[in-house]
């Protein structure tokens, strides 16, 4: 039976990543068409992301009412009737009421997954399931450019990706008897019926704000790289911006191509010293950028980052039942997931106000601070839980 869905889920965790880069590819003849200024996209963007950190908060409820299976469907096809609003409108206003549920739909879906996977599958599974986000993140901007190449504008790409969003909708309606009858094989897991845990039960478990806090610092140093690194080989080693944006797409690989070995190297090691391994790359990566003079250097840095931070964040997840146990992990993954896109929405808008302040070349020392406390809120959990 779990290995049934096995394939469904690889296929959900595409499908998360799919609308993810749609935004960003877009927003630039969007931005003309609608006649709204380029910050706009801010105001969607953030829409987006609160609902998704709004419905992570509340996945525990809607897991342990309707099932992974149930929320799973309910929410891609909340996305895809989002994309579908979004690929029938001409109107800014009207985008933002699509946000709405655009965001709603990951936030649960992306929670209560992460913690279906980390119940009943090996650590190998979760590292690989989130290089299939990955996957579906390369993919989704790639369908929106063939949209635009081919003259077919911005609404027939996100009239794409709700196809796509469609028929994975009906494939997860098709399958729900087996997702029903796994939850059932299984009540010590997911009980629907047993209550579900208030936000103020949940942070009160040992270790959950430290978890919550590295989950919050992760994202915030992979935000910073995804959106500052191509800047950063501009304002800091002259590099010409045509040739910057290609090389920035370095912590990119870094992080697929590393979550893909990842799976492999989790048969080796544990989830906790995959997680170590982790920092040490990307301690690496740092010192790199942050030591070296020329342009090789700093691009190697920006490749290890990403190959240091490919682990973190599917170990982290796939450690959760052993560090809170099974009957909390629902609760515990929806506060992480929240905190890990909080730190995505804040951190690297903060350094842009660093970059104004001061410059660029700051940019490793601030996310070697943000490493720094995310190691320490690491070991800190590990001690809290003893976990050695």
């Amino acid at each position: 039976m779990i290995s049934f869905l096995l394939p469904i889920i690889y296929l959900s965790f595409i499908s998360l990543g799919l609308p993810d880069g749609l935004l960003g590819s877009a927003w630039p003849t969007m931005s003309v068409e609608l006649g709204v200024p380029v910050s706009f996209a801010g105001i969607l963007s953030t829409t987006m992301s609160l609902g998704t950190i709004l419905s992570s908060l509340f996945s525990d409820r809607l897991t342990r009412y309707f099932g992974t299976g149930r929320v799973t469907a309910y929410s891609v096809a909340m996305t895809a009737m989002a994309l579908l609003g979004f690929s029938v409108t001409k109107n800014f206003w009207l985008l933002f009421i699509w946000a709405i549920p655009y965001g709603l739909g990951a936030g649960s879906v992306d929670a209560s997954l992460n913690n279906y996977v980390a119940i009943h599958y090996e650590s190998r599974h979760m590292s690989w399931l989130h290089c299939m986000w990955g996957v579906g993140a390369t993919v989704g901007p790639y369908i929106m450019g063939y949209a635009l190449t081919a003259g077919q504008g911005w609404n027939m790409g996100y009239r794409y990706i709700a196809m796509l969003q469609m028929i994975l909708t009906a494939v997860l309606l098709l399958t729900l008897p087996k997702w029903n009858a796994q939850e059932t094989d299984t009540p010590k897991a997911e009980t629907p019926a047993r209550k579900a845990l208030s936000l103020s039960q949940t942070i009160a478990i040992p270790g959950v704000k430290e978890v919550m806090l590295a989950f919050f610092c992760y994202c915030a140093l992979e935000g910073t790289a995804m959106l500052w690194g191509s800047t950063y080989l501009v304002g800091k080693l002259g590099m010409d911006a045509q040739r910057a944006a290609s090389l920035g797409a370095m912590f990119f690989i870094g992080i697929t191509v590393g979550r893909f070995l990842s799976g492999f190297m989790t048969m080796l090691l544990e989830d906790r010293r995959m997680i170590r391994l982790g920092h040490g790359v990307i301690a690496i990566g740092i010192c790199l950028m942050l030591l070296s003079s020329g342009k090789g250097g700093a691009i190697v840095g920006l490749l290890m980052i990403g190959f240091g931070c490919a682990p973190i964040y599917p170990c982290l997840i796939h450690s959760t039942p052993a560090y809170f146990g099974e009957e909390n992990s629902q609760a515990v993954i929806g506060v992480q997931v929240a905190c890990a896109y909080l730190g995505c929405l804040s951190m690297p808008p903060l350094f842009g106000v660093l970059v104004d302040c001061i410059s660029v070349s700051v940019m490793p020392l601030y996310m070697g601070v943000i490493l720094i406390v995310m190691v320490a809120m690491c070991e800190q959990l590990n001690r809290k839980t003893k976990k050695k």
